[in-house]
């Protein structure tokens, strides 16, 4: 990995600019091995994959039917041809078959020479007569109806899947579709994940005045989970340098990227700051981004660094914009896109923007007069965690629309689709 890999400056940057220098300077940093398909879902594909076949490597029928010559149709009126054979899926016929009449066959079964049409056999009357049975072919079929050619999916050689994609259920169906049995493929991401502060007590002891319970590492460690990374939880550390320090690199020895939230401002307890400077490198990057302006980036040893604003809400959704785009980037998995696509909905609200920060509102999808629309939760306060447990994703809201009015289209992420 670059040992500068975040190394950009102080500066303020759009969520554009830190997706295009993420992409230009963050490596990926894991290693590969050979799976079996049945263990690759959700892995980093590392290598392109080509296929020594086409798809179908024969013409084959797609429909249950007859197939014919089609200039043994004529035009304009049924005809009918004597059944001359009979073709199965899988039992190919080992002779030719002469012009002039019809072949009873099933979907998936090779096409004899010769034979380009078939006609679906809902549209087809059989009839049995001087001993022999007969098919009635419907008017107007075209050349090459129900028929798929050599290639209709893919041709011999062509890449059908790439390197860089996390495999999904139909790409490894594609996989077992070309022949292969295993696949080459990243190792899982290793993130620890830490929280700090001297207020943040672990869920299930007392409170005493002044405390909360620490939600970010869970928040964290789970939506780490669901992205598909080798999470392991690093625990909680107090506010101490000492601490932190032979927490830090501890961690950088056995991980790919620690995550923290909060501690990297200038107060005197903010100690995760000091701690990466002196093991390594930290750069503080100023995304233009509400909720999760500051966002500090990093390197201890050979392990990344991503410290995420304290309050819960902007440190999930900085990990799930900005954060996700790094550590995937880390994974290796190169051709995925910085955010998914999005859905695109009429607006439920007005807004009026006075900033230059691009702003994801949390939200969710309503019907409205009989039509979907997206409308944000009543407060975006950063601190409030249940704006993000009753809402169902993010309104994306850019810098250069000042203004949304009712109705107006707004692209609207689905959680689900920031999670993965």
């Amino acid at each position: 990995m670059n040992n500068d890999c975040f190394a950009v400056g102080n500066r303020l940057m759009s969520l554009g600019e830190a997706f295009s220098l993420i992409a230009e300077q963050v490596e990926p940093v894991t290693a590969t091995e050979t799976v079996p398909l049945r263990r690759c879902l959700g892995r980093v594909l590392a290598e392109d994959v080509l296929s020594p076949i086409a798809q179908p490597s024969f013409r084959n029928a797609a429909m249950d039917g007859f197939a014919v010559h089609h200039e043994d149709l004529g035009t304009g009126e049924p005809i009918r041809l004597p059944v001359i054979g009979r073709i199965a899926a899988g039992h190919p016929l080992a002779a030719s078959l002469p012009q002039g009449g019809a072949v009873e066959i099933f979907t998936g079964a090779p096409l004899p020479e010769g034979f380009d049409t078939v006609a679906m056999v809902e549209d087809c009357r059989v009839e049995e007569r001087e001993g022999r049975s007969w098919v009635v072919l419907p008017p107007g079929l075209k050349p090459g109806n129900f028929v798929r050619p050599v290639g209709e999916d893919f041709r011999k050689g062509a890449i059908v899947l790439t390197a860089g994609r996390r495999l999904r259920p139909q790409d490894v169906a594609m996989a077992a579709a070309v022949g292969k049995t295993s696949l080459l493929v990243r190792q899982p991401l290793k993130v620890g994940v830490i929280s700090t502060g001297d207020e943040v007590v672990e869920p299930g002891n007392p409170l005493a005045e002044g405390q909360i319970y620490g939600s970010n590492r869970y928040g964290q460690m789970a939506l780490l989970d669901a992205m598909g990374f080798a999470v392991t939880d690093l625990g909680h550390l107090p506010d101490d340098l000492s601490a932190t320090l032979t927490a830090f690199a501890e961690a950088a020895r056995s991980q790919h990227a620690i995550v923290t939230s909060g501690g990297v401002s200038v107060g005197g307890e903010d100690h995760v700051k000091a701690a990466v400077e002196k093991l390594g490198r930290l750069h503080l990057w100023r995304l233009a981004l509400k909720p999760g302006k500051p966002v500090a980036l990093g390197q201890i040893g050979d392990a990344a660094f991503i410290g995420l604003p304290g309050y819960p809400v902007s440190a999930m959704v900085t990990l799930m914009v900005a954060g996700r785009a790094a550590l995937l980037r880390l994974a290796g998995a190169t051709a995925e896109p910085a955010l998914p696509e999005p859905a695109i909905v009429p607006a439920g609200f007005t807004a009026r923007q006075n900033h230059k920060r691009r702003q994801f509102l949390r939200g969710s999808l309503q019907r409205v007069d009989g039509r979907q629309v997206a409308v944000p939760f009543p407060t975006q306060q950063s601190s409030v965690l249940s704006s993000l447990v009753q809402t169902a994703g993010l309104i994306d809201l850019h810098p250069d629309v000042p203004e949304v009015a009712m109705g107006d289209l707004v692209p609207f992420y689905p959680y689900e689709s920031l999670m993965r």
